[in-house]
């Protein structure tokens, strides 16, 4: 009797030639990039380091395409957007000690996010791993403890044999849901060991499928079914698994309003008579969801801003769809199913029944006037037509990546995205300087479109050595720096609590003047001639920049009320 565990794959004669005598020359480094290829990577972002040269050489013997960006932290920012968009597992080159170091906000904020990021790292020479004080350059005494409690896995490779199977592991571990950064180190010696070992081609990792527990979705499909008042929460979950069609089908077999959280952005349809679009940070909002007798969230951890502030206190059942374990159950006691996103509303969609219920879309209605309401009395003009503007002068399907800033702020709550996996933001962890680079990998991963990045001009000073990688591959993004002289949330938060601001100002430079001497054209606009500057920018080959001079304010905040 044979099983399936028996079988092996018997290599062609041509395969067996090949093996048998593989090219001269190559090393560990060429392990790692022909692993990487034969994963199905096509891209790979960076920076070289002394430690990680044997890596990078070997890319010139490779059909990997290489991005390098000025700075770790914004590689790894490139990456993560690269990964959002593709779905596919984006590698992020490093060398050791503060190369690899300055890369831990982004790969927290791939983590937060579940955006899949590969990092592959150098380390110092084989013979100092272990601990102690060995005088090496870049060394740090546990290099993989500073990366343990960000990623979701560490693998440290000590022979060059290791290579496929360490990145193989990496690469599985990086896409199983819940998608997120993993971290490779291969020591400096390890990567320049001259090897004979046979060219890597196709490697096998699959990522392993997270199944719903078919009694827990049946309890599930029979609270919903029976609910008076169902209402859905959509979050990141159910972009990263690609089930915005799954979950449409089922709002609207149940009737249920839906709410995306800042990070399920375009999960949803914006104008459907269902959706209560993004305003979560509104107690009108909070109120109705508190209000349902049955309420379904999936692929969100109900964290601090999709919880107005864990000011939301639900009153009837909670269902909770979460592939990160860590989530499930953590902030409100729930039917908790462990599951991909996409695969759990597979099975309630197998399993619920239809229901009627005419006055849902009535209540949503009166609850986005509500919504209207409240923010027109505030007198918010500016900020609403600065993002109106920003909204008609990108093109349908154009991906945007919002940085942490006032006007991104405004948009998690009234943008409307245009469909799912188009809006990003640095919304999971919250670090400056996300939305330039990000946009970069975004466009490196698909240049047939024009990319929008929103900065402030605090968020700007962090990722402006990124024009010089604008500009050297010619990347379709439009960048537009709102400039209000400082860092703005900051100067209203300490405004409101202490009477006036510290440390919130800054000396910055001509943003128009200093993209062109990257050579990127820039042009200085206003609110009312923003979105034909913008829409113009957009339309044009390569990088720019448009900057626009204003001081935007945040709607009153409405979860203390």
């Amino acid at each position: 009797m044979t099983h399936d565990h028996d079988l092996v794959l018997r290599p062609t004669t041509a395969q067996i030639t090949a093996a048998l005598n593989p090219p001269p020359g190559r090393n560990g480094g060429d392990l790692v990039v022909e692993t990487l290829a034969g994963l199905g990577a096509t891209t790979v972002f960076g920076l070289p380091g002394q430690h990680a040269l044997g890596m990078f050489d070997a890319l010139r013997r490779s059909a990997l395409r290489y991005v390098g960006l000025r700075v770790e932290n914004n590689a790894g920012f490139a990456a993560d957007a690269y990964g959002r968009i593709t779905g596919e597992a984006a590698p992020l080159l490093l060398s050791t000690g503060p190369g690899a170091l300055t890369s831990l906000a982004a790969l927290q904020e791939a983590a937060a996010a579940s955006a899949p990021v590969l990092a592959i790292s150098s380390q110092i020479p084989t013979a100092g791993l272990g601990g102690g004080r060995h005088g090496y350059l870049h060394e740090l005494p546990d290099q993989a403890a500073s990366f343990r409690g960000v990623v979701k896995s560490v693998h440290t490779v000590r022979t060059p044999s290791q290579i496929p199977s360490a990145i193989a592991a990496a690469w599985k571990s990086a896409l199983t849901a819940p998608h997120g950064p993993v971290w490779v180190e291969i020591p400096q010696d390890v990567l320049l060991a001259q090897t004979s070992l046979p060219v890597v081609t196709a490697m096998d990792a699959t990522p392993d499928e997270l199944l719903p527990r078919p009694e827990l979705t049946a309890v599930a499909a029979d609270l919903l079914s029976r609910a008076a008042r169902p209402a859905i929460i959509a979050g990141g979950g159910v972009v990263r698994a690609d089930a915005s069609g799954k979950l449409l089908r089922l709002a609207e077999r149940l009737q249920a309003p839906v709410v995306t959280t800042f990070g399920g952005k375009g999960a949803f349809p914006w104008n459907h008579p269902l959706s209560m679009q993004s305003w979560l940070e509104d107690r009108h909002t909070t109120d109705f969801l508190e209000d349902a007798d049955v309420l379904l969230v999936v692929g969100s951890g109900l964290g601090e801003l999709s919880s107005n502030y864990h000011t939301f206190r639900p009153r009837g059942r909670v269902v909770q769809i979460e592939a990160d374990l860590g989530k499930l159950e953590s902030n409100h006691p729930s039917l908790g199913i462990h599951a991909d996103a996409r695969l759990a509303l597979q099975a309630l969609l197998e399993t619920v029944e239809e229901r009627t219920d005419a006055s849902a879309p009535e209540r949503v209605r009166e609850l986005l006037a509500k919504v209207a309401d409240r923010i027109a009395g505030q007198e918010l003009t500016l900020e609403q037509d600065v993002l109106a503007s920003v909204r008609r002068a990108l093109p349908a399907g154009s991906p945007s990546f919002w940085d942490m800033t006032i006007l991104a702020y405004w948009a998690w709550s009234a943008f409307d995205a245009q469909g799912p996996n188009t809006m990003h933001s640095a919304q999971g962890a919250g670090g400056l300087g996300y939305g330039f680079p990000a946009a970069l990998g975004a466009a490196a991963a698909d240049p047939t479109r024009p990319v929008l990045a929103v900065s402030g001009d605090g968020g700007a000073l962090y990722s402006i050595a990124e024009l010089a990688t604008a500009r050297q591959y010619g990347l379709p993004v439009t960048w537009l720096i709102v400039d209000d002289g400082g860092y703005g949330i900051l100067r209203e938060y300490m405004t409101d609590a202490f009477g006036q601001a510290t440390a919130t100002e800054l000396t910055r430079p001509d943003y128009v003047s200093l993209a062109e001497s990257f050579g990127v054209p820039a042009v200085r606009t206003t609110p009312a001639s923003l979105a034909e500057d913008l829409a113009k920018a957009l339309s044009e080959p390569g990088p720019s920049v448009v900057v626009l001079p204003a001081v935007l304010r945040m709607f009153a905040p409405t979860h203390l009320g």
